[in-house]
Order: structure tokens, then sequence, then C-alpha cells
């Protein structure tokens, strides 16, 4: 809904400024979308005068102008056809952004000839839809003058959004009103001058459900030229095209007091008219141009030969009225907002009159809004007007509610004056009894009941003044849920999605191939959906393997896959996680050579990654080879393959490469690394009621030491660097190895050791000893330093 500033002041008197009117249009539920200076964008135009007018020496449909815009001639190149010598119009010099066209004006050559700026059509300013010659103003227009004040178009434009339920605010008038309750200035009274007609009214009648009452009235001998300009402006204003006095009567007074209408042209009826239920197949052109196609029920207006408006929604082309029109018939209906929106919807047709019937126009606005347009015609349009012809009766139904003003506080939440509660009603037009038996004005189809009356009052009130009060917390809600199973499996699905692996959901059934590899299946369904979904899985490699193959095939050249879920064995469901690595970890590239394959050791980082994440005592794991044997033993690639446990049974993990023969029941060529995460094996951390101690950095430097040793080819580096650890487990604080090689069939491992000082360094005895210890630690598992 969009009005201008002084369209507002027609009905409010107030002394508010633009911003203050926004504010409190936002405040009391009507909600400002924007607001549109057109002063300030037609702001750098201004009057000016065409002193000589030259064909173009390279165009013949252009002309060479000299323009006098106030600071002497200048040269413009200009296509308008009515440019000429004498014409006053609108110029913009160069630099000034033409809003219609979207461009900025600059110093140019046109067909080899200088121009300096622009002559303007009313397109081109967005003031109107003319675009067949320039702007012609009169000729006593001030040259050099801005165009918008000298034109009037500084009045700010205001768009509210209204709420379905606020259908008296489809009018400036109702917005008004609003305001006006709201202590913003005081709501004007509305003048009607009732006309006095002569003569019958016109032959009206309704006979359908969805029109109760169809009000009409004749003026003969109008005179339908442009409406006046004030007029005009204002429906320019806001979007609506200014197309003929008549016309432009009935959009103006649907805007300004939300009552649409429609005017036909006499000459062209035959017959009276009647508003009646469409018949099924009927068809009418409307005046958008289309052809509707008409359905039983509808409600139409007609005369005795064919329909002429489809009711409410749009009027009918051959029925309308055009400059010749003299004679014509005003019609003023109430129609059923539920058969409106029905009809629109059917159509798929809307229009400004179907947004406020079908919102529910005031129905007790006939009398008036007829007078009103009535006068509007005989004022601008001349002629002389007959007596109004009313068939039917709108619905005026009264409601009554027994209101108390306690309620403003109990379930508005805001302690208002009984006193200021009734004054607020009234300014909205409800009637207060003594009894405070409240009564809705006739244009609020949407109270219902006292909730409503107190919504008026704390809108109007301020909502703001609201205090924010929190709900009583009930016992037992709002208390954490998540178990401390949840809660580790959310941690470990957060981390594996980060670490750039993609989340795979597959179905908990394999068939009895697939699952033989992992230990078999110890639950199988006597009634399958297929022999492919017959047994529980005991692992999750066997979904995600075929995820992966899919994958594959369609042409992905890198596979990182995770799904975290159930597996199920004869001891019951268990927590787990499945991770497959396929195809390239690393494409080939000039820089980078050959594509790389995903090995053994970047399923071990994976694994290690995600039980750091899940709390495992990372630091305490070992490192040992999978099982020939028993679950999932079968599935491995011997030598590559491993797992992470707890001491010499409990294994939280098994990591590595597959082996080719599943690889090939999958259907999967190359190497593919894997990993099973068991997340119920990971030992649950003990809540204690004690903080962590702050971190305290130590106060002297680590020391690092290097170590050289030559290894039997069976020992596994994991044994080596535990027992370098526990050589002296208060000064050794990490170990790791540092290169590897292999000559004349010895393996050397070369380990760095990094030691950290307490309260005091290192002496050189200290060092030896701690260096001993590591040498012998090491010599007991075969390890020999080397020299």
């Amino acid at each position: 809904m969009k009005f201008t500033l002084s369209w507002l002041a027609e009905h409010l008197d107030t002394d508010a400024t633009l911003d203050e009117i926004v504010i409190a249009l936002t405040r009391i539920g009507l909600e400002v979308e924007g607001v549109t200076d057109p002063g300030a964008v037609l702001a750098p135009f201004t009057v000016a005068r065409i002193l000589s007018a030259e064909r173009h020496p390279q165009a013949d449909k252009l002309q060479v102008l000299s323009v006098d815009a106030g600071n002497g001639p200048m040269q413009v190149v200009c296509g308008a056809p009515n440019a000429r010598a004498g014409l006053v119009g609108v110029f913009g010099s160069p630099g000034t952004w033409v809003p219609g066209a979207d461009i900025t004006l600059k110093v140019a050559a046109i067909r080899g000839v200088e121009s300096n700026g622009m002559m303007c059509s009313a397109r081109e300013l967005q003031i109107g839809e003319g675009h067949d010659g320039i702007i012609e103003l009169p000729a006593d227009a001030p040259v050099g003058a801005s165009y918008a004040d000298y034109a009037g178009l500084t009045d700010p434009v205001i768009d509210v959004s209204i709420t379905p339920n606020r259908q008296d605010c489809m009018g400036v008038r109702g917005i008004a009103r609003d305001l006006a309750a709201a202590g913003v200035g005081k709501l004007k009274p509305l003048r009607v001058d009732p006309v006095t007609g002569d003569g019958p009214g016109p032959d009206v009648r309704t006979e359908a459900p969805g029109c109760p009452a169809f009000f009409a009235q004749t003026v003969t001998g109008a005179t339908n030229g442009a409406a006046p300009d004030w007029m005009c402006r204002r429906l320019t204003a806001i979007g609506q095209k200014p197309i003929s006095a008549l016309v432009d009567i009935t959009n103006y007074v649907m805007i300004d007091l939300g009552r649409p209408l429609h005017v036909y042209d006499r000459a062209k009826l035959s017959g009276g008219l009647v508003a009646r239920p469409a018949r099924d197949g009927e068809e009418v052109l409307a005046l958008n141009g289309k052809t509707y196609r008409l359905s039983a029920g509808m409600t139409v207006i007609a005369d005795d030969v064919a329909v002429h408006d489809i009711g409410g929604i749009m009027g009918g082309e051959h029925s309308g009225v055009s400059d010749a029109t003299t004679d014509i018939v005003i019609e003023c209906a109430y129609f059923d907002p539920e058969a409106i929106a029905r009809t629109g919807q059917a159509l798929t047709l809307t229009s400004d009159a179907r947004q406020r019937f079908e919102r529910g126009v005031d129905p007790a606005f006939l009398d008036d809004g007829l007078a009103i347009a009535t006068r509007l015609v005989l004022d601008l349009c001349g002629g002389t007007a007959s007596t109004v012809t009313q068939a039917g009766e709108a619905p005026l139904g009264t409601r009554h509610y027994d209101y108390d003003p306690a309620l403003a506080e109990t379930l508005g939440g805001l302690v208002v004056a009984p006193d200021r509660q009734r004054t607020i009603l009234e300014s909205l037009g409800f009637t207060v009894g003594d009894d405070w038996r409240v009564t809705p004005p006739s244009w609020r189809r949407d109270i219902d009941g006292t909730a409503d009356l107190v919504e008026e009052v704390i809108r109007i009130e301020g909502i703001d003044k609201v205090a924010p009060v929190p709900l009583p917390r009930v016992p037992g809600v709002a208390r954490p849920t998540a178990t401390p199973e949840q809660k580790l499996e959310r941690r470990v699905r957060r981390a594996a999605a980060t670490r750039g692996l993609d989340e795979a959901v597959t179905w908990s059934f394999v068939s009895e191939a697939e699952a033989a590899p992992f230990g078999g299946g110890a639950f199988t369904l006597a009634n399958p959906i297929s022999e492919d979904l017959k047994v529980m899985r005991p692992s999750l490699l066997p979904g995600i393997l075929s995820a992966a193959s899919r994958n594959l095939r369609r042409g992905a050249g890198s596979v990182r896959l995770f799904e975290l879920g159930r597996r199920y064995l004869a001891e019951g469901e268990r927590a787990t996680l499945g991770l497959i690595l396929a195809g390239d970890r690393r494409p080939r590239g000039w820089r980078e050579g050959k594509a790389v394959p995903f090995d053994a050791y970047d399923a071990k980082a994976e694994a290690l990654a995600l039980l750091a994440v899940a709390g495992a005592p990372v630091d305490n794991l070992q490192v040992m080879p999978v099982p020939d044997e028993g679950e999932g033993g079968q599935a491995w690639h011997p030598g590559q393959s491993g797992t992470l446990r707890l001491g010499p049974k409990t294994i939280l993990a098994r990591f590595g490469m597959l082996h080719p023969a599943l690889l090939g029941a999958f259907d999967l060529t190359g190497a593919v690394a894997a990993v099973e995460l068991y997340l119920d094996a990971i030992p649950a951390r003990k809540a204690s009621g004690f903080m962590r101690p702050a971190f305290v950095p130590p106060a002297l430097q680590a020391v690092r030491r290097d170590f050289a040793f030559l290894v039997p080819s069976t020992l596994q580096a994991d044994t080596l660097i535990r027992a370098i650890r526990g050589a002296d487990k208060g000064a050794i604080i990490a170990v790791r190895v540092f290169d590897v090689f292999a000559r004349d069939g010895e393996i050397s491992v070369a380990v760095e050791i990094v030691l950290q000082p307490g309260d005091k360094s290192f002496t050189e005895a200290e060092l030896k000893a701690i260096a001993d210890k590591v040498v012998a630690a090491a010599a007991k598992q075969g390890a020999t330093l080397r020299s």
C-alpha cells in the first residue's frame, strides 16, 4: 500500500515529521517497507527552453538543439519528434543519472556532433508512460528552475506492508485513523457531499449470493478528459498510470478510502445490469486485454446480452469508458470476500480491487462511497446525476463483546489505565459502553473476541512497552537429554566431516557373501526384502564399499566416505564408524607429477585423529596386526593393516588396506584404505568435581637427543618407541622415529627423544645416565646402538 505524505495530510492533521510518521507506523503494526523521495531523484533536472532546432548533418531523425537551462545556450542532440524552437521542457545536464534509462549523462559525440546533456521524456524520468516525445511544459514555466519543485514532485512516497487482517488500512484514511489513535495527529472529518439526483436511477439488481448489495448511479452529459494535475501526480507517485478522469476517479477513491468502484459506458450496455452467478463456459474480455473462461458460481455483472465484469475483480473491455463517453453508470457494490478469493485463485487473476474485496471492505460505506465518487465526477467531468438505485442489502450484522480492561495486563502483559483503553478503542472507531460492552466498527471485519480488543490496545499503546518476562521453568523441561554416547557420536561425526569426509547412510542389511569376510552375520532375516539384504551387517564397510564403487564408476577421482551407525554382533549392537579412502589422495599435476593413491598411513592418520576427538588415550595405544581369523580378519591386507589397542585385548580401531579379494567382490580396482572405529570400546571419561589445573608452561627449555639403532627386521617401531619411553618416564616426554633405512641386510632406525627438565637443568652426568637407560631399554628389544 503506497501513498504520499501530502495525501496522508488530507486525512491527518499533524505536525509530525516524515521520520516520526514512519517510526509510528511500524510501531503500531503497519510495517514500512520503504520511503521514496522523488524530489531527490529529480533534483538535478531543470526547466529549459529550446532556442533553436536544426537538422543533424549526419542523421535524418536527429536534431541539433540550442538549449537554455538558465546558464546560457548549450548544444544538445535530440531524437524526439516534437523537439522544436520555443518548446519548454525538462533538461538533464552531464553527470545526471536518468532513472528511467538507468544511465548517467556525459558529454558525447552523436554521429559526429557533440551533445551536452539530454531533453527528457516522462518515461525517462519515471513520472509517466509517455515516450513518444519530450515533456512539454507551459511557455511561462521558469527557465532554470528545478523541475521537481516546479511540478510539485517533491512529495515523499511511503510504502506500507499491510497484513491480510487489516483490510481497513487498504486506504489512506484507515492508515490516518491508526496514526491519530497513536497520538501522531488528529483525524480530519470525512467530507461527504450527497448528490441529490434527478430522474430514475439505473436498472440494476442482484441475483448472486456473492454480491448481496449492488448500488449504482447514473451521470449523463459528462466530459471524460484528463484528470486534474493534483490527482494525476498522486496516482503517478504510487505507481498508478493516469488514464482518464473517470477511470482515475475510481482508482483515487479506492486508494484514498479503500472503496473499489467501477464505471460503465452506458451507451455500450444492452438493458439493465445484474449481478448473477456465471454460467459454466461464459467468457469475458477483461480490461487487461485477456479473455477469461468462467465457471458456474463465479459472480459476474452482466446486461441482457453479455457479461461485462468479473464481479469485484476486473471490469470488461467492451463496456469500459473512453474519451467519447458521456453517459456513465457508477457501480458501488459489496462482494463476499470468500467468493472473491475463490474466483481470483481459479482465474489466477489479481487486481487492486480483488486485494481489497477478498480482505473485506466496509459494508456500511456503500452510500457514502458512491456519493463521494459521484461528486468527484460532477466536479471534474460535469453532467447530471440520477437518483441512486439500491439492490439488495449489505451484511451489516453487528458484533458485541463484553470486555474487561484487566485483560490488557493478564493477556497482553501491559498495565494500561481503563480510561486510556477506552480512548484508544474509541479513536479506532469502536463503540464502548459504560458497562464495557464493545462494538467493533463496520470496517473491522478482523475483530473476533476480546483477545483482538487487547491486541488493539497493546499495539496502539506500544508493544515495545511490554516487559520481556521469561516463562517459569517447568521441572524436567529444558534439561540436557543427550546421553554421553550420543554426544560422543556427534563429536566424531563433526570431526569426520571437518576432515573432508562425506557422510553416507547405507542399508543395515547386506548379503551373506558381503558379510562373510567380516566374520559372517549373527542375524539372518527370515523374510528379507531381497537376497542382497538378508543379513544384519557385522561391519559398516560393505555398505560404504558399495557406495564408493558406484562413485568411482561414475567418474569420481577421489572418494572419502564415512558412516556412523550400528553393526550387529551376537552380543548385541555396537556403535561404529566406518571409513573408506579410495581413488587418488592427490591428483596428477604438472608440478606434483603422478597421482598418489591412498595408503595405510592415511588410514592410520584418520583413525588416530578421530580417536583423539572421541577422547581415547591415543598416546597409550599400541599398534598390533589384524588377526588372521575371527571378526573381520579376512577383509584386511596382511602386512598393510593393523589395529589400535589399549592393551593386548581391547581393540579401538582397525585400519589399513583392504584385501584385494574383497575389493574384487565389490568391483573395485586399485588400493582402498579403510578404518573401523569401535566407539563402544573407547573408555568413558569419569565425571570429576575438580577443575583441570591451569596450564603452566615449563620454565626450562626441553633437550633433544638423537639415537640410531640397528634393529631386527621383525621388530616393530612402536615396540621400540614404547621401550625407550619407559626408560625414564620422569624425564622423557616424547619419542619419535625420524629416519629409517636398510643397508647390507640391516635396518637402521633413527629416534628423536625429547627430555624435559624440572626445576633445574640437566647436568652432563644426568644426560649420560638417561642415554644409558635408553640404550639398555632398546637392547632388551634386540636393538643395538649404531656406531
